[in-house]
């Protein structure tokens, strides 16, 4: 937790009315973003990105499951972050297990939509084997190595990235079996069938400091914030989930002049994003 002076909040406050924050940004334009992918040897697919000071880890576990009952033709996919006392003090004991809780549940909102599925950044179908009998269960992994703010926006391109590196093995299955038997299959160890991210959004978090809303909140603005609000947004231009925090309402006019904004910082945080994960998986190829 940021504790600063009042003369401090005044100077963040009024830099933000400005549209000069204390670091020489505009109110949307993000820090530097770095991404380095297959960080992780044993995972399916695994990348860091920092933004600023704010570090992140991502890592991508493919295993064999069964799919659930109420939907038989789709895989599952399950998110979990960990917020590491390292990052910051407050991560420590009952703060990092809520924050963490928070980002996940923020996170499996923006990547996975409802509970129908609608909006899905993810498409579960493309993780089946056998229609009721065989799929592939995701298990996305955060981990949260240093954090100056705009945590959630730095795991979702982590996610996004860890994806896009992700392989999955290729799975034949043996011939028809009766209703109450599981099918046979055979893992291959040689083919493998790159993850399609072409659906899988970006996050873009505004924070609202004073009148204005800011992108890419360092920790120092985030604790001057009344509200955020976090849009996920695809390649096309479509929300796939939204979230918010803080105790201050917003006026729906305001939320609709928000996601407009999103929609539009977006296009330059997805190309930014695609350049840098691309330069990272050549190297990645390279090594």
């Amino acid at each position: 937790m940021v504790g600063l002076s009042l003369g401090e909040q005044h100077f963040v406050k009024g830099g933000i009315a400005q549209d000069l924050r204390t670091d020489g940004r505009k109110r949307l334009t993000y820090r530097p973003i770095y991404v380095e992918t297959g960080v992780i040897p044993q995972a399916n697919g695994s990348a860091r990105v920092k933004i600023g000071g704010t570090d992140v880890i991502a890592s991508v576990k493919a295993e064999i499951g069964r799919p659930s009952s109420l939907q038989p033709d789709k895989g599952k996919v399950a998110v979990f972050i960990d917020c590491s006392p390292t990052a910051e003090p407050t991560f420590g004991g009952r703060g990092g297990e809520e924050l963490s809780s928070e980002l996940a549940l923020a996170l499996q909102r923006c990547l996975l939509g409802g509970k129908s599925g609608a909006g899905a950044g993810i498409n579960l179908s493309s993780l089946l084997i056998k229609e009721g009998k065989v799929c592939w269960d995701l298990y996305i992994d955060g981990l949260v190595i240093s954090s100056d703010g705009n945590l959630l926006d730095a795991l979702g391109a982590a996610i996004k990235a860890a994806l896009t590196n992700t392989a999955i093995p290729k799975v034949n299955v043996s011939a028809e079996v009766a209703d109450d038997e599981q099918p046979e299959i055979d893992i291959s160890d040689e083919e493998y069938l790159q993850f399609d991210t072409s659906s899988v959004p970006v996050i873009v978090t505004l924070t609202k400091v004073g009148t204005h809303y800011i992108v890419d909140a360092t920790a120092e603005e985030e604790s001057q914030m009344s509200s955020a609000v976090s849009i996920s947004v695809n390649r096309a231009g479509h929300i796939c989930g939204l979230t918010k925090r803080g105790g201050s309402g917003l006026d729906p006019s305001v939320i609709l002049d928000m996601i407009s904004v999103a929609k539009h910082v977006t296009e330059n945080l997805m190309s930014k994003l695609d350049s840098e994960i691309s330069a990272a998986e050549a190297a990645d190829d390279e090594s």
